[in-house]
């Protein structure tokens, strides 16, 4: 179940208090149960995948192809589809539903969403550029990013050239996020600090690629406490 991922909705943030009074700031996430919509087969398409729906969406909404196939896998339509990569497609099945419990032993996880849009920015706002010279036959310039090229030769500016644009709405992904706490109930998700996106965005959850001997936060304390308690004894 590693393999895959859940989608959630970005509600906002709040923030959790421990037993030692120390706080922390959370995001809260309700998330989407995911249903298994195909399970793709090496023999037909040259690689192993399952393609999970998430949400519901009216069914005018949808295409005729798409009414088409969800009719044939004899389920309700999903708002979105995600199709992951698996090793093994047996642990699979057409209908099989899974929630937030895949997350019951995953301390940290990597976080995918869509930047809060910001339009049309200058190269001061956008890529933190100090701007031209206040006086000294600087005018209405003042903001402006400066040369962009050479000369004759190359004769172009270079793709990738820090300039004004489009600021924001843009995928990116947090790693190693710790999970403060799951409600199961109401399934709720909720990850340590800010995640990209505004509220009620789309936000993808999967178990953290990487494996890094983190220490939580409950762990810290934990051991804090000790060390206090073994500090005490010592002065007795």
């Amino acid at each position: 179940m590693s393999e895959i991922a859940l989608i959630g909705k970005k509600i906002g943030m709040t923030r959790e208090f421990y037993k030692s009074g120390q706080s922390v700031p959370v995001t809260v996430l309700k998330m989407e149960t995911g249903r298994v919509i195909q399970v793709i087969e090496q023999e037909k398409r040259g690689y192993k995948a399952v393609q999970i729906g998430f949400g519901k969406i009216k069914n005018n909404k949808l295409s005729k192809a798409m009414k088409g196939f969800f009719a044939k896998k004899n389920t309700e339509p999903k708002k979105i589809l995600k199709e992951f990569r698996v090793d093994n497609t047996e642990t699979f099945k057409e209908g099989n539903e899974f929630g937030i419990e895949i997350f019951n032993d995953i301390k940290f996880v990597d976080v995918r969403s869509k930047t809060i849009g910001k339009g049309f920015a200058g190269a001061m706002k956008r890529h933190n550029f100090g701007g031209l010279r206040a006086t000294h036959g600087v005018s209405i310039s003042h903001r402006s990013h400066g040369s962009t090229g050479q000369r004759q030769d190359p004769g172009k500016v270079f793709k990738g050239k820090k300039m004004a644009g489009h600021m924001g709405d843009k995928l990116r992904t947090m790693q190693n996020i710790e999970i403060i706490k799951s409600d199961k109930e109401n399934n709720l998700l909720y990850l340590k600090g800010s995640i990209p996106g505004a509220k009620n965005s789309e936000v993808m959850i999967k178990k953290a690629v990487k494996n890094l001997r983190k220490l939580t936060i409950a762990e810290k304390i934990e051991q804090i406490e000790k060390l206090k308690k073994s500090a005490d004894k010592k002065k007795k």
